[in-house]
C-alpha cells in the first residue's frame, strides 16, 4: 500500500479520483491550493484508490494523509 501525504500546508480544492478507481503513476489524484497556486498531487506508482482521507475545503498540514493506494 502507498500512503500519499501532503508535502505542505494547503487547502484541498478538488478530488480527481474516487474509491475503487485504478490510477497510474503521475495521474492527478487531487488538487491542493497554497499561496494562490494549484498543486496537483500524484502517486509515484500505479494502484487502486482504497481510501480518500480528505475532501474539498479541508486544510491539510505537511505530512497529513491524503489518499491510500492498494494494488490494482
Amino acid at each position: 500500500m502507498e500512503s500519499v501525504r501532503a508535502e505542505m500546508v494547503a487547502g484541498v480544492l478538488s478530488l480527481a479520483v474516487g474509491v475503487g478507481d485504478d490510477v497510474e503513476a503521475g495521474q492527478t489524484l487531487l488538487l491542493l491550493e497554497s499561496m494562490k497556486m494549484e498543486i496537483p498531487v500524484v502517486p509515484e506508482g500505479p494502484g487502486r484508490v482504497v481510501r480518500i482521507a480528505v475532501g474539498p475545503g479541508d486544510v491539510v498540514q505537511e505530512g497529513d494523509l491524503l489518499v491510500v493506494l492498494g494494488e490494482a
